[in-house]
């Protein structure tokens, strides 16, 4: 495990940033809240919207980006190579992926195709490009940052494929970390919970999750997740509510969890009389 440094020690040696889904929340303010940390670093967003940054030209550089199809994962992947070997810099690189969303309703609602663009986009992106650039990110020395969410730990109806994609990012990420460990690459899984945004309610959730003291910020998940990175975790869920949610459900047996989740889900939001009257949650609590 990497010397626990100050935040800003761990990155000021850091010269590029590529991130995914920085159009917006936890995205967005990871790139708002690093280039307050390391002024010298240059920022390559992957993702369908451009972001709304307030950087000065040239220190973010906007790539659109359909990360739920393999041959868009491949031309992402290749536009970042080629942005770190032209304007990259030359020191440390930090891989961010962020970007995912989710669904609500019985499986196979939204649609089985949908449901299998959210693995590709929440579990196979991260892979990808994760694995296109570990060459790089080994020889320059860096770390990666997967996003996932509170929902690995536990099973998720009414959400099954996107629990089960944020299941996979962990396992995948703590196993990607032992595999790095004697290596210039440091790995950390970011387990957010409801974050603060309005896509509960544009999703159709009576009650959203998010609101108040139950959820957190953007900016609170991102500066929780930047000091865990500066101290050598491979883990951290943000939010001391999280943590104890997450602590209890690791005590339960699975199939009560599932029962009680399911519960608590329905009462949210009324659940669809049929799979194909579900609609997209646009977006995962990453954002």
């Amino acid at each position: 495990m990497p010397a626990a440094r100050s935040v800003s020690e761990y990155f000021a040696p850091y010269a590029a940033v590529i991130v995914t889904g920085a159009s917006s929340g936890i995205g967005e303010e990871f790139v708002r809240a690093i280039s307050k940390l390391s002024p010298r670093a240059r920022f390559f967003n992957l993702s369908r919207t451009p972001p709304k940054s307030p950087l000065e030209a040239g220190q973010i550089v906007h790539c659109p980006a359909d990360l739920s199809t393999a041959s868009g994962q491949e031309s992402a992947a290749l536009a970042a190579q080629n942005w770190l070997a032209t304007a990259g810099g030359g020191g440390a690189i930090l891989l961010i992926n962020n970007s995912g969303f989710g669904s609500f309703g019985p499986f196979p609602g939204p649609g089985l195709d949908r449901c299998l663009e959210m693995i590709d986009l929440n579990a196979r992106a991260p892979m990808v490009l994760t694995g296109r650039l570990l060459p790089l990110l080994l020889e320059r020395g860096g770390a990666v940052i997967n996003v996932a969410s509170i929902a690995a730990f536990q099973p998720t109806p009414l959400m099954t494929v996107y629990g089960a994609t944020k299941a996979f990012l962990l396992n995948w990420s703590l196993g990607l970390w032992q595999d790095l460990r004697e290596t210039k690459v440091h790995v950390l899984c970011v387990c957010p919970g409801p974050t603060r945004t309005n896509f509960f309610r544009g999703a159709g959730f009576v009650d959203a999750p998010a609101t108040g003291w139950l959820g957190q910020t953007s900016d609170a998940v991102v500066q929780e997740s930047l000091r865990a990175l500066a101290s050598g975790k491979a883990l951290v869920v943000t939010g001391w509510l999280n943590k104890l949610q997450v602590a209890l459900s690791s005590r339960l047996p699975r199939a009560l969890v599932a029962v009680l989740a399911r519960r608590a889900l329905a009462k949210d939001r009324p659940v669809p009389h049929s799979a194909s009257a579900a609609r997209d949650i646009i977006v995962t609590p990453t954002k």
